[in-house]
């Protein structure tokens, strides 16, 4: 049995939705994982009348495509098995081609429908990258709006043949007609985005560009908890944000959250953000903002990257931070060809190879266990004398036999070409270099606000984290900040939540007294 009961009642679920006919075209072999993929399918034609499932030679086996009596053929395909975090795009893509409309704004539907040229994507995914869905789902939208798009998930693990033929050494990563187009997580937007001239630019919609009582910046935890709040006092409030989710999105577990014992944090930001939507919050998505200036004794004025501005009478900055790079050669240039930030994500395809985790924190000694069943050998270098990780977490590591940990050691380059072959640390000791031999190098030595964009007006730590006080006010009246922007000292999901909660009620008593 391929599919659990859990998932066969989540999918039942869905399937009673379904509007039309669908049909699932496979190309199956003689192999194990045709047996799977056949398996599969089966079991999901087994719950609803509706489904079938047909064989035919598609160009890669195994795979199969989904689409209804009336089309051709299919425009959506799985190369694999959408297990993991790919099987909620599975079931998203059942709904979309049987008939249900996606979620979309209209304008980008609109932009969707505009693409006047063939199309075919293909994305390099991993079951357990939690950025790849966005993409796939994404890709999917596209394809079942506009016929002339089609897209491919590929599952890296399966087929690394033709992951190694192209040298890749990160997911998501997203091939267009043949071509590297993109890697990493994508809105649909920032698709869009991407594939449109440079003259099209995407706006506010100038109805909703009104004047908030409490405009919230960023979209992570910190963020939505001080848009809720705000809403709930009956304020006008917006929040306005690159991309939904913040660093948990970047998290696989979050086993820290008190009354929760274990969630994933791509599925906490799901919650988050359906409960974001139960209120009258104006949620603008696909904007980064690059400016903030006080333009009036209770007036702020919020530009956005596509040249709108914003007004509020208060401004909550909750834009988070952003891993921590090391600044060595090789970094930049390695990136996504053996460097990376995100075990969870890129680690299957490092499967039986020898790879490094840079950092002993509580986040490197987390990589390195992860890496540890699957890669050949983990070497964890630390520049401290010892581990900064907890100590269950430090107990953990020790009883791994393909771990080896490195401590008092300065990396001090990263070596390859075209890809990752080695690193060279200096031991802080004797002051000898080392050179091991590498695929991958895992860094993990922390975050950066993303506090650029701010300017010289706002008071800043030495570590570029907005200074606040115990409201969580800034240097400058009305303006607040929340989460792992400032310098609270712990920068855990729920502080962030418990700050975003102060900033909005600050804000609040700051509007009522002005």
């Amino acid at each position: 049995m391929v599919l659990n009961q859990t998932l066969q009642t989540q999918l039942s679920q869905y399937l009673q939705l379904l509007e039309q006919p669908v049909i699932f075209t496979a190309s199956l072999g003689g192999d194990e994982v045709s047996d799977q993929v056949r398996d599969f399918l089966q079991e999901v034609v087994a719950l609803s009348a509706k489904l079938s499932l047909v064989t035919a030679a598609l160009p890669r086996t195994p795979s199969f495509t989904l689409k209804t009596e009336k089309q051709a053929e299919g425009r959506i395909t799985f190369a694999g098995v959408p297990l993991g975090h790919e099987f909620e795009s599975f079931a998203l893509a059942l709904l979309q081609v049987s008939g249900h409309a996606p979620k979309v704004p209209a304008a980008v539907k609109q932009q969707i429908l505009a693409i006047d040229q063939d199309l075919h994507f293909e994305t390099y995914a991993s079951l357990t990258c939690t950025n790849c869905p966005d993409v796939v789902q994404a890709l999917n939208i596209m394809s079942v709006l506009n016929p002339k798009i089609t897209h491919t998930m590929i599952e890296g693990g399966l087929y690394q043949n033709e992951v190694a033929a192209k040298n890749i050494l990160a997911v998501p990563t997203i091939y267009l007609n043949g071509a590297d187009w993109a890697s990493g997580r994508m809105t649909i937007t920032e698709i869009i985005q991407k594939l449109a001239s440079k003259d099209l630019i995407f706006h506010v919609a100038k109805a909703d560009a009104i004047n908030y009582d409490v405009l919230v910046v960023g979209g992570g935890p910190a963020a939505a908890t001080a848009a809720i709040y705000a809403a709930r006092k009956g304020l006008t409030v917006g929040l306005v944000a690159e991309r939904f989710g913040g660093q948990p999105l970047e998290t696989l577990g979050v086993e820290n959250f008190i009354g929760t014992p274990y969630i994933e944090g791509e599925q906490l930001m799901k919650n988050i953000r359906a409960h974001v939507e139960k209120y009258p919050i104006h949620l603008m998505t696909g904007f980064r903002a690059t400016g903030l200036s006080k333009v009036a004794a209770k007036q702020f004025e919020v530009t956005l990257n596509s040249g709108d501005q914003l007004q509020s009478q208060s401004v909550i900055v909750a834009t988070g931070a952003h891993w921590r790079e090391l600044g060595i050669p090789g970094e930049a240039a390695l990136k996504t060809k053996g460097v990376a930030y995100c075990p969870h994500c890129d680690g299957p395809l490092y499967r039986g190879k020898d790879v490094a985790v840079i950092g002993g924190g509580n986040s490197g000694v987390e990589a390195a266990i992860d890496l540890a069943g699957t890669s050949r050998q983990v070497t964890l270098i630390e520049f401290m004398p010892t581990l900064a990780a907890d100590q269950v977490l430090q107990e953990k590591l020790a009883s791994l036999k393909n771990v080896t940990v490195v401590t008092n050691a300065a990396t001090q380059q990263i070596i390859g070409t075209d890809q990752v072959t080695g690193l060279i640390y200096q031991n802080r000791t004797s002051g000898e270099d080392q050179t091991i031999a590498l695929a991958g190098v895992f860094i993990q030595v922390g975050l950066l606000p993303n506090t650029d964009w701010l300017g010289d007006k706002i008071t800043l730590t030495n570590r570029h984290e907005i200074e606040i006080d115990s409201h969580n006010a800034t240097n400058i009246s009305g303006l607040f900040a929340a989460g792992d922007c400032t310098s609270v000292p712990f920068k855990q999901i729920a502080i962030a939540i418990g700050a975003g909660a102060t900033a909005s009620l600050s804000a609040f008593d700051y509007l009522i007294r002005h």
